[in-house]
């Protein structure tokens, strides 16, 4: 994953400030810039979101931390 991270505010956020919800999105770094297959994570305290970075407001896989951490010693070990 890149480490660069791309914040996003909720749209149920108003812009007179109060409670905001953003969440920061990182792209993988082995996605590469020229549009092929790209996903993004995002993590919080209580679960891991995956979406596809060209459809940034279409659906998300969420995932526990736990089970996260699962896949990713799984998928570093094939």
């Amino acid at each position: 994953m890149s480490s660069e991270l791309v914040w996003f505010k909720s749209s149920y956020s108003g812009n007179e400030g109060g409670a905001c919800v953003e969440i920061a999105w990182r792209k993988s770094s082995h996605s590469g810039d020229e549009g092929g297959n790209c996903v993004e994570v995002a993590e919080t305290t209580s679960a891991v979101l995956v979406r596809d970075s060209k459809d940034k407001s279409g659906p998300h896989l969420t995932f526990s931390p736990t089970a996260w951490q699962s896949f990713l010693e799984f998928a570093r070990s094939v």
